[in-house]
């Protein structure tokens, strides 16, 4: 392969650009354990959405109108009259959803194999920062079809801003724009939603990128295969990540656009989970729909927001409950990585936290009845009782010896 880029335009480029350098270094001479099982397909269709959002992104933008008297019918004008209008629309909407569905797999397999420990904090950080800035993205998408679930919901979201001492009224109204949702706030969120965030997400997916071929990525065992290696440099229990992973990766895209096909052509609002049936109406400033609650993937949050009865420690809570989550790599001080060698207590933890937050995502779509309310603030303190349990479980748990190599298992 490399005699190839001696000669032609390939070599004329590379002469000018490190493009074989490039290619070697991230793909073909980038050595990944040899035991990746299905829990890092993730990581590559968390990319693959990522193109989709922008590329249908840009052809929604193409006939969208962002102001306050326009902007619904112009979605209703892409759905109905623009030529693949509807489709293009359904697959940007419904990948938002997949989006979320997949980074957060792709976070518990992080957690599954302790892939936030040493040497790769980093590398989570920068994932964390992307998935705040992929909540930002929705949030301000969320807005754009001014319907009355996009009006009504981000009126909610915002006025949460308000109830931090001090500062919340001047950062509340500084968001808005104006007193009101308006049609100043949807054109700020428009822009932030097509230009500024888009930008900041390609750089962070870069640096993350970056990062985790730097110190090379985990692997169920969460064994460093850098520590082994053959007469010829390369870990011995790594393979190129191409061709043997891309390859390998076209199964988990095939298999994921299966489901998202279902989704797209047979049920895009997923029974209102996806797209809520108020946002099919037009936002009416006057008329408040009887129970407001943001898209799925932020209602665990939501949930944690309504248990507390104090807003502003609501708020609190809903931001600490988020925040904790960059500091997993300081908070679990177990040597091992990996789910295979820990002990029961760290397995039983892990299951209480997954639980919880899936209660938390259902709770947080409910009306907030005494009852819910109650089970909304038990399923919270388990969910903050796991970051505790972190630093409390290397005390006592009783792991299993980590191989030197990994295993096929």
């Amino acid at each position: 392969m490399a005699e190839k880029w001696k000669t032609g335009v390939l070599g004329w480029i590379d002469a000018r650009f490190p493009l074989s350098q490039m290619w070697n270094e991230h793909l073909a001479e980038y050595y990944a354990p040899k035991n990746f099982n299905f829990w890092y397909y993730f990581g590559s269709l968390a990319l693959m959405v990522l193109v989709m959002q922008i590329v249908t992104g840009i052809w929604l933008t193409m006939n969208y109108k962002p102001d306050a008297l326009l902007a619904f019918n112009s979605v209703e004008y892409i759905m109905r009259d623009v030529n693949w209008g509807w489709l293009i629309r359904y697959m940007h909407s419904t990948g938002a959803s997949f989006f979320f569905i997949v980074v957060y797999l792709h976070m518990f397999r992080g957690l599954l194999y302790g892939s936030y420990k040493k040497p790769r904090e980093l590398i989570w950080i920068f994932g964390m920062i992307i998935y705040v800035c992929l909540m930002a993205e929705a949030f301000m998408g969320y807005l754009l079809p001014w319907g009355q679930m996009s009006y009504w919901g981000a009126q909610v979201i915002i006025s949460l801003f308000g109830a931090i001492p001090g500062i919340g009224e001047s950062l509340a109204l500084w968001i808005r724009g104006d007193y009101v949702i308006s049609d100043v706030t949807l054109n700020r969120f428009f822009a932030f939603h097509v230009i500024a965030v888009p930008i900041i997400l390609l750089a962070l997916v870069v640096m993350h990128i970056l990062a985790l071929h730097e110190v090379g990525s985990n692997n169920p065992d969460g064994v460093e295969i850098k520590k082994t290696k053959g007469p010829d440099g390369h870990p011995v229990d790594g393979i190129p990540f191409h061709p043997y992973y891309t390859v390998k990766d076209i199964v988990g895209v095939i298999v994921f656009l299966i489901f998202f096909c279902i989704v797209v052509f047979f049920m895009p609002e997923l029974g209102g989970w996806f797209l809520e049936r108020d946002n099919f109406i037009p936002a009416d400033p006057l008329k408040t729909p009887e129970h407001i609650v943001p898209l799925w993937y932020f209602t665990p949050f939501y949930a944690i927001l309504r248990a507390v009865p104090d807003k502003f420690l609501g708020v609190v809570a809903m931001g600490a409950a988020i925040v904790l989550l960059f500091f997993l790599p300081w908070l679990d001080r177990s040597p091992v990585k990996s789910i295979r060698y820990r002990g029961i207590l760290y397995k039983l933890a892990l299951v209480v936290f997954v639980i919880s937050f899936l209660a938390l995502g259902y709770l947080g779509g409910e009306p907030a009845t005494p009852v819910l309310t109650n089970f909304a603030r038990l399923f919270s303190i388990l969910y903050f009782a796991f970051f505790a349990a972190l630093l409390l479980i290397p005390m006592f748990e009783k792991t299993k010896p980590v191989p030197d190599r990994v295993t096929s298992k």
